[in-house]
């Protein structure tokens, strides 16, 4: 690889970091081609990117994007996304399915975390599904009412 190859990887992660809510380390050896597609299609539905890259790299990247306190060591896929819980899913659902794969560390919201904290990310509701309970939580109210219109309409027809 070449020095200005090296700059231009060096380059896009650093802004791909830039805006990514967390971005995940997992080691992957011992995985088959076909299995690490499986991830990068799971991500891509959630709008999240997988990429090898060399530790170095990705360490210059990093710190380019202000993202400190995490130690690159062995083999590494990154994992991120703009949606920390999605990515967070993306990566715990992936590393339940395969033995193989583990969770090293992460930045979730741009802070340092164990794999401990992906984890529990990955249990918490989505994005649609807390728009979902929210939009329930707002039309209960009004469900309520009419229930009870419903109920003295009945009421009065039968008197």
């Amino acid at each position: 690889m070449t020095k200005t190859q090296k700059a231009e990887i060096i380059e896009v992660l650093s802004n791909e970091f830039k805006s990514a809510q967390s971005v995940i380390f997992c080691d992957y050896k011992g995985l088959t081609v076909s299995a690490l597609e499986g991830l990068r299609n799971a991500a891509r539905e959630k709008e999240a990117k997988v990429q090898v890259v060399k530790n170095t790299l990705a360490t210059i990247a990093l710190s380019n994007a202000e993202l400190t306190g995490v130690e690159l060591k062995d083999t590494n896929i990154l994992v991120w996304g703009a949606d920390s819980v999605a990515t967070s899913k993306v990566v715990a659902d992936f590393a339940k399915a395969n033995d193989i794969f583990v969770i090293k560390s992460a930045y979730v919201d741009r802070e340092p975390a164990d794999a401990a904290k992906v984890e529990a990310f990955a249990k918490l509701p989505g994005r649609d599904e807390l728009l979902a309970m929210l939009a329930a939580t707002w039309m209960a109210p009004v469900a309520n009412f009419t229930i009870g219109l419903d109920a003295l309409r009945q009421k009065k027809e039968e008197a």
